[in-house]
């Protein structure tokens, strides 16, 4: 059963030699900061599960509950509670220094080891005959700071369980944004618990961030200013968020401080535009990789926060063999252009 999940539009298609080769069909909704509709493809209704793209919200407890504060968190570390990082050394050393001040070590990660995946270091892990360790999970950063919310609140060490005060503290945070009760929940690939919403329910959310970090609708309170540091987080430090030569990075550069962008697994982004007041949630329902950047480039170019530069890489990409010879097209469809 795919509850719907298949029936969205083509938004994305692979050509070669003059023809249709791959369609990629996904869902899309843009949102206002008033929590309006704006733009639809697909289904606004279907529920499923935002994956990484949701650790801005995650990470909400955290700026909110004055435990970020508390422990001098600087804006560089909280681009890395956001961060689907790639183990990357100035990721590692960052999660490792921040950690220590905590008193804490790996072994107090419940995210799992994962091997890297920025080739150097892969390389040369391999090389010296190492293992990988939990720092090198792409979501150590969001347990880090994780660990730090459960340092401020006193909570037992298993602070990945949907029970414990960590995680109760983030679906509260989760379901408020998005306006909705979520209906469950499923366990991500760090341990961490993810909470189901619906495709208008998530771009509501990211609206209400671009809401409090463009200063639209008069807003104030500590989850305003909340929202507002970790979107300026991101953008100041878009690096942190992945890593060099990655699509979340480089689509933040080439955007110009006008878009916060979240990738996550299986398919989904995630986008805050400040300046526009407006959040964006992109679902491609084959969970590709390489068509979601294509659907999210191209619906920041239709929003006007995409430069026409970017457009090669994350709008209309040339396809090329081991040669480096041409052979097709990468593409947004006619329904996003």
């Amino acid at each position: 059963m795919t509850d719907g999940l298949d029936d969205g539009v083509v938004m994305v298609e692979t050509t070669r030699g003059g023809r249709t080769e791959c369609v990629h069909r996904g869902h899309a909704v843009v949102v206002d900061a008033g929590g309006d509709i704006v733009e639809a493809w697909g289904d606004p209704a279907l529920v499923t599960y935002p994956r990484s793209s949701a650790k801005m919200i995650q990470a909400l407890p955290l700026v909110e509950s004055g435990a970020a504060d508390a422990h001098g968190l600087t804006p560089r570390q909280l681009s890395l509670a956001c961060a689907s990082h790639e183990a990357a050394a100035i990721h590692v050393d960052a999660v490792n220094d921040w950690i220590a001040t905590l008193g804490l070590s790996d072994d107090d990660f419940r995210c799992g080891a994962q091997e890297p995946r920025n080739k150097a270091v892969r390389d040369a892990m391999i090389r010296a005959g190492d293992s990988p360790c939990q720092v090198h999970n792409n979501c150590s950063g969001k347990h880090a700071g994780f660990l730090t919310l459960n340092r401020h609140l006193g909570g037992g060490p298993d602070y990945e369980k949907v029970g414990h005060p960590v995680q109760q503290a983030a679906r509260a945070a989760w379901e408020e944004v998005t306006g909705e009760t979520s209906p469950g929940y499923g366990i991500d690939g760090c341990s961490a618990p993810n909470f189901a919403t619906s495709m208008t329910g998530m771009a509501r959310a990211m609206a209400a961030f671009a809401a409090a970090a463009g200063g639209h609708g008069g807003r104030s309170g500590t989850r305003t200013e909340a929202q507002a540091r970790l979107v300026e987080a991101m953008i100041a430090h878009p690096e942190m968020v992945y890593g060099e030569g990655r699509a979340c990075t480089e689509m933040m550069r080439a955007a110009g401080g006008a878009a916060a962008v979240k990738g996550g697994a299986d398919g989904f982004y995630a986008a805050i535009l400040p300046e526009r007041g407006l959040g964006v949630a992109v679902k491609l329902a084959d969970g590709g990789d390489r068509a979601k950047d294509i659907a999210m480039g191209a619906i920041l170019a239709r929003l006007g926060v995409l430069p026409e530069a970017a457009r090669p890489r994350f709008v209309d990409r040339a396809l090329t063999n081991w040669r480096g010879v041409e052979v097709g097209r990468l593409r947004a469809t006619g329904a996003l252009a």
